[in-house]
C-alpha cells in the first residue's frame, strides 16, 4: 500500500543515512520501523483488552469471607 506522510527534515535525512546504510530501501526501513513500534505497543492492547475484562483498577478482588474461610479449610494440614 502506497501512502504520503510529512516527517522534519532532520528525521527523513537521518533515515535516509540509516537506510543507506543498512542496504535498505526508504520503504522497507518505514515498514520495519513502523511493525517495531506497533509490536513494542502491542504490550499495550493486551492490558487494556484484560482490563475490560476485570474491571476497573481499584476494583476489589479479594475472595468472599465465606469461601475463603472454606477454602482455607480445605488446605491439608502437615502434624
Amino acid at each position: 500500500m502506497k501512502t504520503a506522510i510529512s516527517l522534519p527534515d532532520r528525521v527523513f535525512r537521518s533515515g535516509e543515512e540509516l537506510a543507506s546504510r543498512l542496504g535498505l530501501s526508504r520503504s522497507e526501513l518505514y515498514a520495519r520501523a513502523l511493525a517495531a513500534l506497533i509490536e513494542k505497543h502491542r504490550d499495550d492492547l493486551t492490558t487494556a483488552r484484560l482490563n475490560a475484562v476485570y474491571g476497573p483498577v481499584g476494583e476489589d478482588s479479594s475472595l468472599d469471607d465465606v469461601v475463603a474461610s472454606l477454602q482455607h479449610r480445605s488446605l491439608v494440614k502437615d502434624d
